[in-house]
């Protein structure tokens, strides 16, 4: 299970000039696949031929590769070509800050005119939908980005984070592995992020919580976050019972 860059650009071809593309930045959410430089560059060229406008969603900064410069990497070459795009950065996750909503939205404007009323349209929006936001996680969040020692703490802190993430999904492989589960599960470490797609169907889904007591989505999404040492060889097994006999 991987990225349909073809069908994908396919797609993309078929939308009309000024169309708003919602795209993740990184560690895509709900499939844990991401593209490729290379086919990120496929996609900047075609938005910019089709005269496309890229709405980032840049929810897991950080969590992807551990690295807030590697991750940042697809907004950071939409940019460079100066494509005109928005951003709706969140602080959610990768600040711990889930309860505050933290988030900064971002327009990219060609010239000034743009700018003025790219302005204007949020403001428009702010006013009736909460005027003034809370304060208190964006005081955590301007103090985090303001003070080297807390900043270097805090990429610290998310690359443990994500190498924790990739160790469970190392240990789910290895006890798939182990169990010699039938299928290919690769996509087990060729996806990235917190989600993983596991390839349960529904039947074998339900049947692993009626059976098990584990609880995802109906779709096989997981979120490899919620994995442990303790509770990965229960999974990993419950998968197993389900791909032989449900």
């Amino acid at each position: 299970m991987g990225l349909d860059i073809e069908g994908m650009l396919e797609d993309l071809s078929a939308a009309a000039p000024g169309s708003v593309v919602l795209l993740h930045a990184c560690a895509h959410n709900p499939t844990g696949v991401d593209p490729s430089r290379e086919e990120w560059n496929r996609i900047a060229d075609l938005m910019q031929e089709k005269r496309l406008i890229p709405l980032f969603d840049c929810a897991y900064q950080g969590y992807a590769t551990g690295s807030l410069s590697n991750d940042r990497w697809s907004v950071c070459m939409f940019a460079e070509r100066g494509i005109e795009m928005m951003i709706a950065q969140s602080y959610s996750k990768n600040m711990g800050l889930y309860g505050e909503r933290v988030g900064c939205a971002s327009v990219v404007c060609a010239d000034q005119g743009s700018t003025k009323a790219a302005d204007s349209q949020l403001r428009g929006v702010i006013r009736p939908m909460y005027s003034n936001p809370p304060k208190h996680g964006a005081y955590i969040a301007k103090r985090i980005l303001g003070n080297p020692t807390y900043y270097q703490q805090w990429e610290k802190e998310m690359k443990m984070m994500s190498d924790r993430i990739l160790e469970m999904r190392k240990m789910l492989k290895a006890e798939v592995d182990r169990l010699q589960t039938p299928g290919n599960w690769d996509h087990i470490m060729n996806q990235i992020g917190m989600f993983t797609y596991t390839g349960l169907t529904k039947e074998q889904v339900l049947g692993i919580r009626k059976k098990y007591a584990i609880y995802f989505l109906e779709s096989g999404r997981i979120s490899v976050a919620g994995l442990t040492s303790r509770n990965v060889r229960y999974f990993a097994e419950a998968m197993d019972d389900a791909v032989r006999n449900m």
